[in-house]
């Protein structure tokens, strides 16, 4: 395999079922864009990098081609959807919808506890971030939304809010990590749950609705 075609992949173990592993992986990669739009991706070559079989591999691709993120290549292996730039601007305006308003609706000091226990993985975020770790910024930063809206009781609104992330390309988090700037997106985590613990529903929806905004910035900064 060329060097340029081998992915950042971690072993996986056995704490969750290898298939829920590599699926959770190529889903972090997917967003990232270290798997990149068109490319072919064979099955047992990504088992290769992950020390695992080729069948939980398979299925967890079957299980993204489900959700439209990759789209199966016969006799070769799935091949990475694109996404266009009304397709960001599509998601980016759903997401707004959702949770702007959700997340500002739960600003209450009394709840703060409820908070604070979101802070581990906003802290989680803003570290893998500083030591440019993106698939455990991903994966940290997908907890903690879906765990943030699942204190609005909706579970539906969560399902539907994962969706739309894990349909999102966050194409341009290597530029800043480079740039030294991911730290900042992460930062904005712990000020909106600063603005929850203090009761500050203004406040929450001004940061709720800026962190969207610079996503969907993070979103359209395609590598040439």
């Amino acid at each position: 395999m060329a060097a340029e075609d081998r992915l950042d992949l971690p072993m996986v173990g056995e704490r969750q079922s290898l298939r829920e592993q590599v699926a959770q992986a190529l889903r972090a990669a997917l967003i990232t864009g270290e798997m990149r739009p068109g490319v072919v991706y064979s099955a047992p070559v990504l088992a290769a990098q992950f020390g695992v079989s080729a069948t939980p591999v398979r299925e967890a691709m079957l299980d993204l081609a489900k959700a439209g993120l990759v789209e199966a290549v016969r006799n070769k292996g799935f091949r990475v959807t694109e996404l266009s730039e009304r397709d960001l601007d599509e998601l980016t305006q759903l997401r707004e919808l959702i949770e702007v308003p959700t997340v500002a609706r739960m600003a209450d000091a009394g709840r703060a506890p409820d908070f604070r226990r979101l802070r581990p993985a906003a802290e989680e975020i803003l570290a893998a971030a500083e030591r440019g770790d993106l698939l455990a910024y991903v994966n940290a930063d997908l907890r903690f939304h879906l765990e943030l809206l699942g204190l609005s009781g909706n579970g539906h609104l969560v399902e539907v809010v994962k969706d739309l992330r894990t349909r999102a390309r966050l194409y341009g988090l290597s530029q800043l990590a480079e740039r030294g700037m991911l730290a900042d997106s992460a930062r904005e985590h712990l000020a909106l749950l600063d603005a929850l613990e203090n009761g500050d529903e203004r406040a929450a929806e001004h940061i709720m609705s800026e962190h969207i905004q610079h996503v969907r910035g993070i979103w359209a900064a395609r590598e040439g």
